[in-house]
């Protein structure tokens, strides 16, 4: 795995050479993969060069034990490097194996952030919203923008279903296992018997399509428009704001009318739909993740699920990796490292197996 790592100072002068091109700042799309890709080599350099260092250090002192054989205190401290020394490389083997692993190509895009009220009513909208809460509060911790595409609400503060726009940076690297059936358990504020109830919300992450990933013809569009419903301005059930557009070939159907502006309905819907293809498309290309996908989000019944999130014992577990947290209020105000750095590190793990 560290063949080509011997010429990795010459890869980082190459890129810096091209960062040095002027012509390379006026395609800017080029010029942030070239910055991402010198990024992660700088970063490479500097580990394997560490990892060099450790294996000359275990060489000298293997010298130094045999030349300085009789002397014990010599002896002691070369063997007590050795092992130091020895525990830093295997430290470093398995940085630099994570950063060789294969790239997932949808890594450095945005997504959108799709959550769905499952199984329970009015309790799983509300938890919905609970869950839309929590990621919007993540995003601000990571200097993301939170765009709101499409919403469905209920009358009491929940949803029945949000779509939304996350941007920045690696926002699909740190999101992706969040796909999945999220389970709550906690009595209803309309309970009045004090039961816990179980419901299920479904979440989806699915990377932004840019123009040059996915063409549509304009023909396999149909656009419907109408009044928009719900709670909101004064353009509510006054204009034909709101957008349903249905790709025709798919039968996939997107609609919007958070906007009071129709050409703001159809852009967004335009957006959504763009990236609901794409990832239909790239699903079929690759069963395997497609059939991982299916099963992670499921139908959204309550025996479908990633992650329960236990109200009366403030415990939240995914059951993917068998991890358990007593610190629910704060996952619930988007302190979602202490779940999304375990999850990252297990499918990295599992990644370097099948290697």
């Amino acid at each position: 795995m560290f063949e080509n790592l011997s010429d990795i100072s010459q890869k980082l002068e190459l890129l810096e050479h091209q960062l040095s091109d002027s012509d390379l700042i006026h395609d800017q799309k080029r010029y942030q993969q070239v910055v991402r890709e010198h990024s992660h080599v700088s970063k490479l350099q500097g580990l394997y060069a560490k990892y060099q260092q450790a294996l000359s250090g275990i060489e000298e002192n293997m010298e130094l034990l045999r030349d300085e054989a009789d002397d014990s205190e010599l002896v002691e401290l070369a063997e007590a490097e050795i092992e130091e020394l020895k525990e830093k490389k295997t430290e470093l083997e398995e940085s630099i194996r994570i950063m060789l692993l294969p790239k997932d190509p949808n890594d450095e895009k945005n997504i959108f952030l799709e959550i769905r009220a499952g199984t329970g009513g009015d309790e799983a909208a509300l938890f919905a919203s609970d869950l839309f809460r929590m990621y919007n509060r993540y995003a601000e911790t990571q200097g993301w923008k939170v765009e709101v595409m499409s919403s469905n609400p209920i009358g009491i503060g929940g949803f029945k279903e949000i779509i939304a726009l996350i941007s920045g940076d690696q926002v699909y690297s740190r999101l992706k296992y969040e796909s999945g059936v999220h389970r709550v358990q906690r009595v209803p504020e309309t309970e009045t018997q004090g039961r816990i109830h179980t419901s299920a919300v479904t979440v989806a992450i699915i990377p932004e399509a840019e123009e040059v990933d996915l063409h549509i013809e304009p023909n396999e569009l149909k656009f419907d428009v109408y009044r928009s419903s719900g709670p909101g301005g004064q353009s509510v059930n006054t204009t034909d704001s709101a957008v349903r557009v249905t790709h025709l070939p798919t039968g996939l159907v997107v609609t919007c009318q958070d906007e009071k502006s129709q050409h703001k309905n159809k852009a967004k819907a335009l957006q959504v739909l763009r990236a609901r293809l794409l990832d239909k498309v790239e699903q079929e290309q690759h069963d395997k993740i497609s059939e991982d996908r299916k099963s992670q989000v499921g139908t959204g019944d309550r025996s479908e699920r990633i992650r329960t999130y236990n109200f009366p014992q403030g415990r939240v577990t995914d059951h993917r990796i068998n991890l358990t947290l007593y610190k629910l209020e704060q996952v619930l105000t988007g302190l979602l490292d202490d779940i999304i750095n375990p999850l990252i590190e297990f499918y990295q793990t599992e990644a370097l197996r099948a290697l």
